[in-house]
């Protein structure tokens, strides 16, 4: 019988973490990967309804993977055995069903919450609200923050949860902090926002494509948000291994090449029997991806090979890892497609790493070489006692799937001491642009995080 974690299990920063949720009606925690945001917020919870009596109702808006986590945590604490539990998941009739159940804690997957609101016909009576994953709502424009706007007035606490506040640039904040406070610090209107600390960068006319920051801006957010924010990175806090990035270039043939830079320049190239064309900026960055990968979808629907390099390339390091296993992350269909036939021509077994007995096959070390997707690599997600090795075969521009994704390994538990990290990247294509955005929105994420740290002193 699996033994039950004890209130004193906590670590310091968490119990630094449950006092701030208690003494702050809106919270927002970025805390990294790993650091246990959700038993630090359950028991924060716990403590302000049964011995502070001050909630009787909580609303957990989560990714739909997540939802059995919250469950699980209840489960696993000794001390949360008071609290009960409901997840509205399923069919309409099931999300009833739970929602109309008696229990403590109701728990929604974010697609749902305007059903719930708008919808469903049952009574918005939640005086608590945790948002997690807050990031989900980092668009001020999408139906879930629209629905959520009409009844966050009724709510007395929110609790924002996060490791990835700002993936895109602190545009993202806007949203996030006006689902949290009402626009009380960063203000009600998106213009305002805009006008007040960022001015036009990339621009066509008058259509603007992208914002820059006004000098002392992103100090003066820093500054706005520090009262309801703390944040800490699993590094200070955690005994973490450590991580290795390395590239592993390949490089196309000139024929290659040439149909690369047709696409690029012409938003077309020519295939036998077939074309690919692309039909704005933003399809064609997709293409060049696809292209980088080594295959491509044409106008039919058809996948066209271009070149292997890639495929080389994985098998080389899947080789020389010797036996360990190793995760392979994949972005397109045509790349899991491939991926797979040259795993199964090289006679290696591999399965793809969603389902639950296929998690717990790779923890137990069953599968030589797993296959994910970043979107389904996400939250409440363990991978770290099956391997220490993950591939990009194919990059994605997110970095919240992309940090989400390596966190799978590089996270408290792994019981290797170094988790190695291999982007295979096809030199001179926008893979290299992939890997520079990632690593520059990484760096204002890191400056948003250190701006409002929490001073913890862990015992």
């Amino acid at each position: 019988m699996e033994e039950l974690l004890k209130r004193e299990d906590l670590h310091g920063y968490q119990n630094y973490s449950v006092e701030f949720i208690k003494s702050h009606p809106v919270a927002a925690l970025l805390l990294s990967c790993g650091l246990g945001k959700t038993v630090t917020t359950l028991t924060a919870v716990n403590d302000l309804m049964y011995e502070k009596f001050e909630i009787y109702k909580v609303l957990v808006v989560c990714p739909l993977r997540v939802g059995a986590v919250w469950k699980d945590e209840v489960r696993h604490w000794q001390h949360l055995h008071n609290l009960t539990v409901s997840v509205a998941i399923g069919s309409a009739k099931e999300r009833r069903q739970a929602l109309m159940r008696e229990a403590d804690i109701y728990i929604i997957n974010r697609e749902n919450i305007s059903w719930l609101i708008d919808e469903s016909g049952i009574e918005f009576d939640f005086d608590t609200v945790v948002l997690d994953e807050l990031s989900s709502f980092k668009n001020h424009q999408s139906k879930r923050v629209r629905s959520f706007m009409k009844v966050r007035p009724k709510v007395k606490r929110v609790i924002g949860l996060t490791g990835t506040p700002s993936s895109n640039g602190l545009m993202d904040l806007f949203s996030e902090f006006k689902c949290l406070d009402m626009g009380e610090r960063l203000g009600r209107f998106i213009g305002w926002y805009r006008t007040r600390y960022f001015r036009p960068d990339r621009m066509n006319g008058h259509v603007v494509y992208s914002y820059k920051l006004l000098p002392g801006a992103e100090d003066e957010i820093y500054r706005r948000i520090s009262d309801i924010t703390i944040s800490m990175k699993a590094t200070e806090f955690l005994n973490m291994p450590e991580l290795v990035n390395s590239a592993y270039r390949v490089d196309m043939s000139e024929d290659e090449r040439a149909r690369y830079e047709d696409l690029k320049r012409d938003y077309i190239i020519q295939l036998p029997e077939s074309e690919v064309t692309a039909a704005n900026a933003a399809a064609l960055s997709g293409k060049l991806s696809q292209l980088a990968n080594g295959a491509v979808y044409t106008d039919d629907g058809e996948i066209r090979c271009i070149h292997n390099r890639k495929l080389d390339a994985l098998e080389d390091i899947i080789e020389a890892a010797n036996g360990n296993p190793v995760l392979v992350a994949y972005w397109f269909k045509h790349d899991l497609k491939r991926i797979c036939e040259r795993l199964d021509h090289l006679g290696l077994h591999y399965e793809l790493i969603a389902a639950q007995g296929n998690i717990d096959r790779w923890n137990d070390g069953k599968v030589p070489v797993g296959l994910i997707h970043p979107a389904a690599a996400g939250h409440g997600l363990n991978l770290q006692k099956g391997g220490n090795t993950l591939v990009w075969f194919g990059l994605t521009w997110s970095l919240e799937l992309y940090q989400q994704t390596v966190a799978r390994l590089w996270r408290q538990g792994q019981r290797s001491g170094t988790v190695i990290v291999q982007h295979i990247i096809t030199r001179d294509t926008v893979d290299e642009r992939i890997m520079r955005a990632l690593q520059q929105k990484d760096n204002i994420q890191e400056a948003l995080i250190d701006a409002v740290r929490a001073e913890v002193m862990v015992a």
